[in-house]
């Protein structure tokens, strides 16, 4: 009466995502970080899009990577497209040959300590020279509050703040609160330490050892991977970071809100 079993085969198709010529001004969003900009071209395989405020950052053309109007999509580079020369640094920015670092500007980026500055520098360090930008390490954030009222921000003076695990209920999330002033931004991530942003596929693992509460993360880490020294450890870490890919989006993220504060006007 019915016919065939309606049950059978293949009766819940998968969802297709559309494969899109990234032809230039077609405007995306990158679904893993947020970054939205028109195609400008292409570099080394990869797309490069510019944002509303001029910052161009290139993403690969992984499958189903792209929102085009809310939806998933899989940008192809056109058939006529040439791929162009321009040299992208770590950040994903587009470099620019011939220009100098400038001297200092009065506002700062400040990270929590040594290994935070490092990262920082490997990934961003060539953006925040041409912008004269410094980034300087604290020994902890306890002190925050003090810190910022002796830094004496104002709007020619902008302080951005990079926070390990903000989280909700965090310690350090009780310590940001206090700080209300309009010239500081104050921006995290959620991992404890600044070596659990680097993606674990980096250093070979599948994730990151979850520490018992209590426990020294950075000691805990080194036990696992039977290494001695948390230098020692810290040193593996960095030298598989080269560029933006190789940490995970909530860092990326921040850092770029910080850069855009402290260098606004």
């Amino acid at each position: 009466m019915y016919g065939e079993d309606v049950l059978k085969g293949q009766w819940r198709r998968k969802k297709v995502v559309p494969e899109v010529d990234a032809e230039a001004d077609l405007v995306v969003e990158d679904a893993d970080s947020g970054f939205c900009g028109a195609v400008v071209g292409f570099e080394l395989g990869a797309v490069v899009l510019e944002d509303r405020f001029g910052k161009r950052r290139n993403f690969p053309l992984t499958p189903a990577a792209f929102l085009l109007d809310g939806k998933p999509v899989t940008l192809r580079k056109p058939a006529a497209a040439v791929a162009r020369t321009t040299k992208i640094t770590a950040s994903g920015s587009i470099a620019l040959d011939g220009v100098k670092a400038q001297v200092a500007k009065a506002s700062r980026i400040w990270v929590e300590g040594i290994h935070d500055a490092a990262l920082v520098e490997r990934i961003w360090g060539d953006d925040l020279r041409i912008e004269g930008v410094v980034v300087e390490p604290l020994d902890g954030i306890d002190d925050l509050q003090a810190a910022v009222r002796a830094f004496q921000p104002s709007r020619d003076r902008r302080l951005g703040v990079l926070v390990d695990h903000l989280v909700p209920g965090s310690k350090e999330s009780r310590i940001v609160a206090a700080v209300t002033d309009p010239n500081v931004l104050i921006t995290g991530h959620p991992y404890v330490d600044i070596w659990q942003a680097v993606r674990p596929e980096r250093v070979g693992i599948k994730k990151w050892p979850v520490i018992p509460p209590g426990r020294n993360w950075k000691e805990g880490v080194c036990e696992a991977f039977g290494v001695r020294e948390p230098a020692d450890m810290w040193r593996r870490i960095l030298r598989e970071v080269s560029s933006y890919k190789d940490v995970e989006t909530p860092l990326i993220n921040s850092m770029e809100r910080l850069i855009d504060f402290v260098t606004v006007g």
